[in-house]
């Protein structure tokens, strides 16, 4: 295989790190980091704090500190966080250092210089009291498609209208409370539509290997055509436009980076910080063809690694561009989304307040793991994290091993079981086992032995085989199940061998069965280690050996442990130590406690009562089906297409704003359902005599129609 690249997506640097972010980018991530390493690859794994960006000024000016203060803050929160949850990353860095600086300016300067960037004169909100333009987030007012009085600059939480800021009325500024003014600024947009025909290509060679999500989505902005995209704001903290070859520096005044601009750039910068301290060479990572690029993130994320980092990484030239994007659907937390300002939400250092033994931690990556949001949303649960680690990890895995090693401490002295000359060829005959399962060798092999011997032994090579291939399939959950089905196989050898009775009876039996089982010990250690790394360690010295659980190491592992994990290697007479319980036993109570810190379920399903409306308020408002009969965009506006709709016998205009999501072209002849009593309302000069429903999911729009065609006009209840 070749060597392989692992990105995770650079956690904000405003908040700490819950298990929702984990489950999406960081564990599955870290899990196949680990295999690989197992598995003898070269691998480096690059994940760090991003640090700039509208948010971060917004919590420094709420917590009355500076912005380095706040990112010096969460990043080392959650590195520590991250370090105790196991993760090995081979660099753990932050936008906020110089080589980041450098480097993501290094992309803004040869892209200037190639003419993907371009220069625009517009208009922005401007507050003459904090002497200030006003970012999206920095602007809030009425929203001009639903009235909604809590409206960000560029988009309505409410109805999740996009839209340019000055179409918000009624505006405020949130840095001093008053009105803005109109003030002219000057930005640069990267020209993403050149790229529109380069992505295409380039997304449709990924289908049947990509997940069928991110194919989706990108086609998705693909079909609705690539825009213009700004690429830097108007604020002092962040990556700085002054001194760059070719930008004006009247215009460069003040001005920064847009946050998801420079981001993606710490990718590589944090590799050449990382290649510097080791005295390697960051091309062979990112200008190497032999190079496996995978980016592991979130549903949200996508659009900026599937084709916006791609993009860039193809606009510079000689750079490698992404193999997969395995991105996550999200977790929920108790059947609910996560919310920290709910407080339903649990925050990784959190965890370990209450959970402090490593044994906890590694239940609880074995939980996300067995409930990762691989093809659709998932849900954590603190019943389900007790039954995890009662039924499964404590009853089956942490079982086999306590039993098979407590046996051959009270029979065998504390020492691999020696074979007896009738059973001494079975290291030999173990390693020809294969899932080819050759009738005669296998009925030599059950005469020899014993149909249990050869059962569990096969379970074992097929549970290494399947494991690899969804490994690398990304399917982590059917990988763990196929380890887990190893250790269940294991349990039910003991059982079935009954070597509590054949060591009064047959000695020589009994020895042949623990050192299976032994054998077997050590197989399921290396196994698990990528989701139970701290479990395989100690386990580890347990057996008295040492096991490679995959962690960062200077040198990469030439040896691929995890197929060698088949080999019975541990030699007859090996001494073992004392056994231990490697999964306590988690009571009723201890869940009970965790689920009351939770904020109440019914009240985080409506926050207040005047969210409500009675069914009189409903009545007032009139949803009818209407059929498109054409559809063109607003001039000056990237957002809002202008409909022509037909509602029973009349033709109304209505503006949508979803440009940015559907072709002009597509929506005519469609039937939609629209507000029909709704005021006109005039947006970018034209008016609208009505409002489109659509379904809004992270920045996605898909608009509103009926399972079977009917005709326009049809009242919608």
């Amino acid at each position: 295989m070749k060597r392989t690249l692992i990105t995770s997506a650079l956690p904000y640097a405003n908040g700490y790190i819950h298990l929702g972010h984990i489950s999406g980018a960081y564990l599955p991530a870290d899990i196949y980091a680990r295999f690989l390493r197992i598995s003898g690859n070269e691998v480096l794994y690059v994940c760090g704090s991003d640090e700039h960006g509208v948010a971060i000024t917004i919590s420094a000016e709420k917590e009355k500190v500076s912005p380095q203060e706040i990112v010096d803050k969460y990043h080392y929160a959650n590195k520590e966080a991250f370090e105790k949850f196991g993760m090995t990353f081979n660099v753990y860095s932050r936008t906020s250092l110089p080589l980041h600086h450098e480097t993501a300016r290094e992309f803004f300067s040869d892209f200037l210089k190639k003419g993907y960037l371009i220069e625009k004169e517009e208009e922005q909100f401007y507050d003459s009291f904090a002497n200030m333009f006003l970012p999206d987030r920095y602007v809030e007012g009425v929203c001009p498609n639903c009235a909604y009085d809590k409206a960000r600059g560029d988009q309505c939480d409410s109805c999740g209208a996009y839209y340019d800021q000055l179409e918000l009325k009624n505006p405020i500024s949130i840095v001093s409370g008053k009105t803005p003014e109109v003030r002219k600024t000057v930005h640069w947009y990267f020209e993403f539509n050149k790229f529109q025909e380069y992505l295409e290509k380039f997304i449709e060679d990924k289908k049947g290997i990509w997940k069928d999500n991110v194919i989706a989505q990108t086609q998705s902005w693909l079909k609705a055509g690539l825009q213009e995209r700004a690429v830097t704001r108007d604020m002092t903290w962040g990556v700085p436009l002054s001194g760059i070859p070719g930008v004006n520096e009247e215009n460069a005044k003040g001005k920064v980076l847009y946050v998801w601009f420079d981001a993606v750039f710490g990718y590589i910068s944090f590799t050449k910080i990382w290649a510097e301290k080791n005295n390697k060479d960051w091309k062979n990572w990112w200008q190497d063809e032999e190079t496996r690029y995978l980016a592991f993130i979130g549903k949200d994320n996508i659009v900026f690694h599937a084709l916006l980092f791609p993009a860039y990484l193809y606009g510079k030239g000689n750079y490698i561009l992404p193999n997969n994007v395995p991105a996550n659907e999200f977790l929920n937390l108790e059947g609910e989304k996560f919310s920290k300002s709910r407080n339903w939400s649990i925050d990784l250092k959190d965890f370990y307040i209450d959970f402090a033994e490593p044994q906890y931690n590694d239940v609880l990556r074995y939980t996300l793991a067995m409930n990762m949001p691989e093809t659709k949303d998932a849900d954590f649960t603190w019943k389900d994290f007790q039954q995890r680690n009662n039924n499964e990890l404590a009853a089956i895995f942490g079982n086999f091993v306590n039993r098979s090693l407590q046996f051959i401490h009270k029979n065998f002295d504390g020492k691999v079981p020696e074979l007896s000359n009738k059973y001494k060829d079975l290291y030999f005959d173990w390693q020809k086992i294969s899932n080819s399962e050759n009738a005669d060798f296998s009925k030599e092999f059950i005469e020899k032995y014993s149909q249990n011997d050869y059962d569990v032994i096969l379970s074992l090579k097929k549970g290494i085989d399947k494991s690899i291939e969804l490994f690398n399939r990304f399917r982590f959950r059917d990988a763990l199940t196929e380890i887990m089905n190893v250790a269940r196989a294991a349990n039910k050898y003991f059982n079935d061998e009954e070597p509590w009775k054949k060591i009064k009876t047959d000695r020589e039996y009994a020895a042949k069965t623990l050192f299976v089982c032994v054998q077997l010990v050590r197989s399921l250690a290396i196994l698990f280690a990528p989701i139970t790394p701290y479990t395989s360690s100690k386990i580890a010295s347990i057996l008295n050996i040492n096991i490679y659980t995959g962690e960062s190491i200077s040198e990469t592992n030439e040896q691929n442990y995890w197929k060698n994990s088949f080999i019975p290697d541990l030699e007859q007479n090996h001494i073992i130590n004392d056994t231990v319980i490697l999964f306590a036993k988690i009571e009723d109570e201890i869940i009970a406690k965790q689920v009351d810190k939770l904020g109440d379920k019914q009240s985080n399903k409506i926050e207040n009562d005047e969210d409500l409306i009675d069914i009189n308020d409903f009545q007032k408002i009139k949803l009818k089906t209407a059929k498109i009969l054409s559809a063109e965009k607003v001039k000056k506006s990237k957002k809002l297409l202008k409909l022509q709709v037909e509602i029973s016998d009349s033709t109304r205009q209505i503006l949508a704003g979803i440009a940015e999501h559907y072709e002009p072209e597509y929506l005519v002849g469609k039937t939609i359902v629209v507000v029909s009593n709704l005021k006109p309302a005039k947006l970018m000069g034209e008016e609208s005599q009505g409002m489109m429903l659509a379904a809004n999911h992270d920045g996605k729009l898909c608009f509103v129609t009926t399972e079977q065609d009917m005709p326009s006009g049809a009242e919608v209840k």
